[in-house]
Formats: C-alpha cells, structure tokens, sequence
C-alpha cells in the first residue's frame, strides 16, 4: 500500500492547450538557437557561496570563448557587487564587440532606475524585466488582478524605453519575462506581453525579446511545447519579437521541453551549462547544444575542448557535475559491459575517418569534444573479451589469439571476482605478464642454441629445473618440435603464432603456443616475449609447458615433463 497521500486529492493535473492542428510535432530543427547564457546570474544565485567577482570575470571570458554571444551577467539591483561587477566588464572594456552583455531588473522603478545606472557607457545591452503573471503569485504573493499585473509590467516598460532614451550611446534591447509563464493562462501571458509591446513598439530591425519562462516546470514538455506555438500564432508582432525560453527543470524533462519548444516556434534558448540553477537547475545548453550537433547541425559554440570546460565550472561553482551527465561526465564514454565492449571495439574496427559516425553505443566521437579513446572501454566484473581485447590493443598493442582472449578473459574474471575491483590497463597487463610471460616454475629457459640438418632441428636449451640448471637435447622437424623432444613433455602443440610488440628500434616478438595435454579436455596457452623471434617462440613452449605443468599437478594428475 502506498505510504503518499491520495495525489488526486491533493494536485490539479495541469490542462490540455486547445491547439488544433498544431505544428511542432511535424517540425524538424534545422538550425541553432541563438544561446544566452545566465550563469553569472540566475546560476550564481543558486550556489552555496556565490563566485567571486574574479571568478565571474574568468567565466565570462570562458564563456565567450566558447562562442556564447549574450550573456546575463548580473542582478545589478539586488547587490553592490553584482553593480560593481558590470562596471568592471564595462570600464576594463572586457565585452568583445560581438558579445553582448544582459542584466535583470524587477519591474520597480528604483530598481530599473540603478540598473541603467550600472550599464552607463555600455556599447550594447540588453535589460531584461520581469514580473509574475501567474494566478498563484498574482493572487498570494503580490495581491494583485490581472488589471493590476498588467499596470506593473507597462508602467516598468515606460521606466525603461525612458531612461533608454536618456543614455543614447548604448545600443539598447529590451526585454520581458512574464515569469510563470508556463503556469500562466495563455490569453493572459498574451494580453500582458502586448501590452509591454505596445509600449516599445518593436519592429523586424529593432526586435524586443519576449522570453516565455517554465519558471517552474508543471507539466509534460509537450504542454510547453504547445504554450509556445500558441503564442507564436497569437503575437500581433512576431517578425519584431524574439521569442526566447527558459525552461527549469523541475520534472527532470527541460532538455525536452526546449527542444520541443524550438519546434514549436522559439528562437533563443536561456540556461546554464550543465544545468545549474535554482532548485533542479536550469536547461543545459551544453547538452542541448550537443544534441542538435549529433543531428549534423552546427551549434555554434566550441566545445572542442569540453574536459577543460567542465573542470572550470566545477571549481567555479563548487558543484560535481554527474561522472553520467550527457557527453561530459567521467563515465559517458566507459563501456565495462561485456556485450557493449565487444560492439564497440567491433565499431572502432570498421570506423573510416571520413564516413558518417556509426559506432556501437557511442552517438558522438569523443575526440570531437576533445576527449580521448583511453577509457572508452573499462574492466569490471560486468566487462568480457571485447573490454580485456580493447585494453591490449590500445594501450600495449597487443592482440591476443581469439581463443586466447577466451582464455585469459577467464584469468581476469577471476581476478576481479576475488578482488573486486576495476581493472586498469596496466593491471590486465599485469596480470598477463604473470600469467603467461612470467609462467617460469618449474623450468626457466636461460639459454638455447638451434641447429639445422636438413628438415631435421636440432636443438640446446639450458634450462634450471626447481633450481638446478640443466643442459636437455632434442630434435625434430622444426624448432618447436625439437624443444617439445627435448623437454620429454607429454603435450602437443596445437598451434602457433607470432608478431610484433611495438615498432621501430624498440619492437620485440611476442609468440603464442596452443598446447593439447593428454586426458585434458581444451587447449592451453603460453607466451613469450624477445627480440629474437626463436627465442619468443621457445619461450612461449616453456610459459605454455609450465601452466600445463601447474595444472596436472593440482588436479592430481600425472606430471606433463616426467622426465626431467
């Protein structure tokens, strides 16, 4: 039985948008929005300990140098230090001419009165006003009708396009924000925004930018979707109106309800990167941004380089961004299960650097945001031989044997099952090299000298045998087969195969032997490593010989070399 309450008791399910033959659901977004960034405003206030003023002036120049053109920068009214924050960018001249700076104000005259006074000698500014439509906060927080509500945004708008017309050295943009919007009636959010356009007169050159805010996320971003095409078809002005939104993320759904809104008519996309913002957060931009760059539209920002993005605004902000967060998160590009790994790796292979990309799992390429390859595929206990294989390959240039691979991925799973702990690529190599190249009890190979008669080898191998160093002889029709002669070992060898571990000056051999071993079901391995090919394949004998060896004797079976 459920421990909540009765919820149809308790919540009003937010009402359908009478729409008929709406559009957005047959619209494709072929193009980026234009981007304004609040988070030296809206994410600033959200934090534990606001950002000193020297880390809001290193954000904004990071921010610009990510491609990010308008930027909300500050709440000028609200505090000296936000005022003297806008004073710097305008006095040191840090505003690139292409980036424009916003700040917001209540719709209070003093307080649009000082907010121009911070912009004084600004070069392009958009002022960004706002005040609550919604029946919640009309009714309980301000105590106002629709008559009154609509009093306080005109009455705003004429302070503003005023004191506007009083500093005619600034290129100025006005804005609106109905906040609320999203819990707003729509006739209304439309009666109030043309009445605060009545007061501006925008027109197609001189645009005004309505923003249509999900203050508070209230319903599925279908609703949201609708609210904004809604208003899209009704605005008197659109071609002079910048239709901007901004979603929160209350229900967990803005990213949706902002791509839903860009079909639906919007223009200009506000939020923070990786969603930092009041309660839940703000819309992502950088996730909204990659998503429409994983569908081949170019998002106009850079984030080649998305690690250094990331790191910044943690130290910034003092919040961890998730290791699973789309695209940047420490984990987004790890594969540890086994069929992922292996359809990934299987990805890569086929991969050309100049073709669509198609890898397995993986919608972006990780370089293109400036991360690399090296922990795409990590090991756990979940993890199989596509993972152990990738590993190899990528950081040792190792590539095992198909049933090899089999076989040593069973030495890993057990390794893990007993610690269980992730392994790094240089603990799979570990434990391959102690496994197979370090496989040296009871023989140890010292020396060995090979002749040939003919197709007839033969071969020296001086050996120490539980440490008494012993000369054996042997012949045979190859070089692995005189070793096996001399060696007296009751095992075959079922194949064999050699390459090359690195390149250059540095480049060695590395052998494989399969071996059958008489009444033991499968194959074993061993390997080698030198750079003599002979002595790489005489050495991977005695690895594969030695595990043979160690396998009979604690099955209580007959010793593979008896006779040494």
């Amino acid at each position: 039985m459920s421990m909540l309450k009765n919820p149809a008791t308790k919540y009003a399910p937010f009402p359908p948008i009478a729409l008929p033959n709406r559009q957005w659901p047959g619209n494709t977004i072929t193009r980026a929005p234009a981007w304004m960034s609040t988070d030296l405003r809206d994410g600033n206030q959200a934090l534990f300990e606001p950002m000193s003023v020297d880390t809001k002036l290193a954000f904004f120049e990071m921010l610009t140098q990510i491609g990010i053109k308008e930027i909300e920068v500050a709440f000028p009214s609200a505090s000296q230090t936000d005022f003297d924050f806008v004073r710097r960018l305008i006095d040191e001249k840090r505003i690139p001419d292409d980036v424009t700076i916003e700040v917001l104000t209540q719709a209070r005259d003093h307080l649009i009165d000082r907010t121009f006074e911070s912009l004084r000698g600004a070069r392009r500014a958009i002022i960004h006003v706002y005040n609550a439509a919604a029946p919640v906060f009309r009714e309980t927080v301000f105590g106002v009708d629709r008559a009154g509500c609509i009093e306080i945004a005109v009455n705003a708008a004429r302070r503003i396009k005023a004191r506007a017309a009083e500093q005619p050295e600034t290129e100025w943009v006005f804005q609106y924000s109905p906040e609320v919007f999203s819990s707003t009636e729509l006739e209304f959010a439309l009666e109030i925004s043309e009445a605060v356009a009545d007061v501006w007169q925008p027109t197609p050159e001189r645009p005004m930018i309505l923003n249509l805010p999900a203050t508070v996320e209230g319903a599925t971003p279908n609703i949201y979707a609708d609210q904004i095409e809604w208003m899209c078809r009704h605005l008197s002005r659109r071609a002079a109106t910048i239709v901007a939104v901004h979603p929160h993320n209350d229900r967990g759904t803005a990213i949706a309800a902002a791509e839903l809104a860009l079909l639906a008519g919007a223009d200009r996309i506000e939020g923070c990167l990786f969603g930092n913002g009041e309660r839940t957060g703000n819309v992502d931009l950088v996730t909204l941004a990659l998503n429409l760059y994983t569908q081949g539209i170019d998002p106009g920002l850079d984030f080649s380089r998305i690690n250094d993005v990331a790191r910044f605004v943690e130290d910034a902000t003092g919040l961890p961004i998730h290791p699973r967060h789309p695209y940047v998160g420490d984990l987004v590009f790890t594969a540890f299960s086994g069929s992922h790994q292996d359809a990934i790796k299987k990805g890569f292979a086929v991969q050309k650097e100049d073709a669509i990309w198609a890898v397995p799992y993986m919608p972006i390429d990780p370089r293109d945001l400036g991360r690399s390859y090296d922990s795409v595929i990590r090991v756990n206990s979940q993890s199989g031989k596509g993972g152990i294989s990738w590993l190899l390959e990528n950081s040792y240039g190792l590539t095992l044997p198909r049933r090899m691979l089999v076989e040593f991925s069973g030495v890993v799973q057990q390794h893990m099952d007993a610690t269980g702990a992730e392994m790094t690529p240089a603990g799979i190599w570990q434990l391959f090299t102690h496994t197979y190249l370090e496989a040296e009890t009871p023989i140890r190979l010292a020396r060995h000298r090979l002749e040939e008669q003919g197709e007839q080898h033969n071969v020296t191998l001086d050996i120490d045998w539980q440490g008494r160093q012993t000369r054996l002889t042997g012949c045979g029709n190859g070089p692995l087969a005189a070793a096996l002669d001399a060696l007296g070992a009751n095992v075959t060898v079922h194949s064999f195969e050699e390459r090359s571990l690195g390149s250059g000056a540095d480049a060695r051999a590395i052998a494989f032997v399969e071996l059958t071993v008489a009444d033991r079901p499968g194959t074993l391995f061993g390997a080698g490593c030198s750079t003599s090919i002979l002595e790489a394949s005489l050495r991977a004998l005695v690895s594969a010989v030695n595990r043979a060896q160690a396998e009979t004797l604690a099955n209580g079976q007959p010793p593979v070399c008896a006779t040494i």
